[in-house]
This record gives C-alpha cells, sequence and structure tokens, in this order.
C-alpha cells in the first residue's frame, strides 16, 4: 500500500494511492496515519478495504508528510562511504546519529524556506524508515520486523549552522521545512530489499545525487538493531539513513549551495517524487 495524508498543513486527512494514481480518502475508517494505524492488524485491516469504494480526493489537492504525530525524527549520518569522503571525513566505526527537530517537518512538495542568514543550505535524498511496532533490544536478523514502511526524505542542511555554531549536527539540520517526507509511506510488503533502492535529485533540472541503497555502510537492519540498543523505537518513528554523495558542500572546485527560486526532485525507486521549490523567511 501507498498510504499518505492530504490537506491543509496541520489539518491533514489519511489517505491511500490507489493502482490507478488517484488518491483515496480513509477517513471513515482511521483519524490519521500514525503510530496507532501502523499496527499491523490495522494495516491488514487496510489492505483489505477495495480503493475502488473509497471516496476519491480531488487532483492537485495537497498532500502532506506521510506520518503525522512523530515521536522521534532520527537521522543517521556519514552512511555512504564516497560521501563521507567528499565530506572529508572518516567512515564511522558505528552508526552517526542525530536528531531531526519535528519542527522539521513538511510535506514532499512544500516549499523549503531558508533562515533568514542562511547562505550554505544543502540537499540530501535519503530514505526513511518508519517504525511500525516498539522495539528495543532487536537483533539484526529480526530489525526488519518492525518496519511498517519506506518513504523519500530530503534531510536538508544548513552547514554553516551545523559545523560552526558550536555543539551538535542538530542545529543545522532543524530549521522549519528542512524534513521533507513523503509523497507516500510504501508498506514494508512492497519493498522487499531496502538495500537495493536507486535514488537521484537534481537541482534547476540538473543531477546532483545519484545512489543505490546498496552501497550503505550500514543496511537498515543493522541501524535498526543499534538504535534499538540505545533507546526504544516506538510506532511512527522515523529513520532517515544517510545520503550518497552529490551534496552541494561537496562540488568542486566550488561549493554549491541553495539559493531562492531553486527547484528540488527527488526520487527513490518505487517510493515516488519530491519537488520543493526554495524560499527565504522573511520574519
Amino acid at each position: 500500500m501507498k498510504l499518505l495524508r492530504f490537506g491543509a498543513s496541520g489539518n491533514e486527512a489519511p489517505g491511500l494511492m490507489d493502482d490507478a494514481g488517484v488518491i483515496r480518502d480513509l477517513s471513515g475508517h482511521l483519524d490519521d496515519i500514525d503510530g496507532a494505524a501502523l499496527d499491523p492488524a490495522m494495516l491488514d485491516r487496510l489492505r483489505a478495504l477495495d480503493p475502488s469504494q473509497l471516496p476519491a480526493v480531488d487532483a492537485g489537492t495537497r498532500i502532506g508528510p506521510c506520518v503525522g504525530s512523530i515521536g522521534k525524527f532520527l537521522c543517521i549520518g556519514l552512511n555512504y562511504s564516497d560521501h563521507a569522503a567528499e565530506a572529508g571525513m572518516p567512515v564511522p566505526e558505528h552508526p552517526i546519529l542525530f536528531m531531526k527537530a519535528n519542527s522539521a517537518i513538511s510535506g514532499p512538495d512544500d516549499m523549503v524556506m531558508l533562515p533568514r542568514h542562511s547562505r550554505h543550505s544543502d540537499w540530501e535524498v535519503e530514505l526513511g524508515v518508519v517504525i511500525g511496532k516498539s522495539c528495543k533490544y532487536v537483533d539484526v536478523e529480526h530489525a526488519l520486523d518492525y518496519v511498517a514502511g519506506y518513504c523519500i526524505a530530503n534531510d536538508v542542511s544548513e552547514r554553516h549552522f551545523q559545523s560552526k555554531l558550536t555543539g551538535q549536527w542538530t542545529k543545522g539540520k532543524s530549521c522549519d521545512t528542512f524534513g521533507p517526507i513523503g509523497p507516500w509511506l510504501v508498506t514494508a510488503d512492497e519493498v522487499p530489499d531496502p538495500q537495493s533502492l536507486d535514488m537521484t535529485l537534481d537541482v534547476n533540472g540538473i543531477r546532483m545525487q545519484t545512489g543505490n541503497t546498496a552501497t550503505m555502510i550500514f543496511s537498515v537492519a543493522e541501524i535498526i538493531a543499534h538504535l534499538s540498543e540505545l533507546m526504544t523505537l516506538h510506532p511512527g518513528d522515523v529513520i532517515s539513513t544517510g545520503t550518497p554523495p552529490g551534496v552541494g558542500m561537496g562540488k568542486k572546485p566550488d561549493p554549491v549551495f541553495l539559493q531562492e527560486g531553486d527547484v528540488m526532485e527527488l526520487w527513490i525507486d518505487g517510493l515516488g517524487r519530491q519537488r520543493q521549490m526554495v524560499g527565504r523567511d522573511s520574519v
């Protein structure tokens, strides 16, 4: 299934995308696509529905973040060896963890707004993993059993804030609108191997990133197992699993950063597309 949330920001309704590309309204069956909706029994009930019998949503309706009421937005840094090289950093011995503030979360096609003093904002296409069952002390062999589904995430990053404002990466990762997720949560049964997904990111029609999850340093299962040793993962938690090479700060001979009016377009095989225009905060 392709689960999604549609409608005005802050007032999204639950839906699914049918095989014809029509959004169907699930409001008669659940309140939201959130942790409670990702329970395996609930997902089975949703799979049993006939999409053609659900109300159709008008084409052009805004699509919001694919998961609501997210508890934790966890991110893994430097998880592709070639991205670590372009960043001039060593390959990590363990997954690098940072958090993204939930106030950064936005829809897949919403505008990305640069902070007033930002001059070094950057793009990062990433595979997002959505947890479906609470897990703690999970081994690698069983880690994927706790995944509800997958989505696209754009880990938009302000590099000066990230590295020069003293402290943890979270400062450069948590600006408002810096966490687009969606358009869909594709349930895990439709993604048989999360380690074989192609992904791309274009800026203004120019290919910047090309990658495949096969080249991750730490697999999705290894990341979940590692994090579950540190904290309980809850249904609806989102893990962004790192980005392949091609980010703006790694461009040669000079880095390239986002400007007002730029357009980012992201794609991951089977998970859909995102498209964000870049603006700038005026307040």
